[in-house]
């Protein structure tokens, strides 16, 4: 089993910034990717951004340019810095990591408990 942490999250001012912070503890060595997910209320899950396990990344369009995710493998840790937030930030954001293999199946996803992000316009 994989544990997750995430940790950042909070209530800020448009324009302003946040950095969300995953910790990865277990058998992180069933893992070698990484994602952030976020779920706003009354709607689905989607996808925020990720980093393989070779270090490319993926933006979804309504972030891009303002988030970056990062990774310390060292510290098993992947982080997500958001930058020119918006009101429609405002969501429960979730890490998942998971085992990426060659050609982009993946399997042993884990999720963290999430953490809130308050965006006030």
């Amino acid at each position: 089993q994989v544990q997750l942490v995430e940790s950042g999250g909070g209530l800020v001012q448009a324009g302003g910034s946040l950095r969300l912070s995953c910790v990865a503890s277990g058998r992180t060595f069933s893992i070698n990717a990484a994602g952030w997910y976020r779920q706003a209320p009354g709607k689905q899950r989607e996808l925020v951004a990720r980093i393989s396990s070779g270090g490319s990344t993926f933006y979804a369009g309504s972030v891009k340019g303002r988030f970056t995710i990062s990774r310390d493998n060292a510290k098993n840790t992947v982080y997500l810095q958001m930058n020119s937030l918006k009101p429609e930030d405002t969501a429960v954001y979730y890490c998942s990591a998971y085992r990426e293999y060659v050609g982009g199946s993946t399997d042993n996803r884990y999720w963290g408990q999430g953490t809130q992000v308050t965006i006030s316009s």
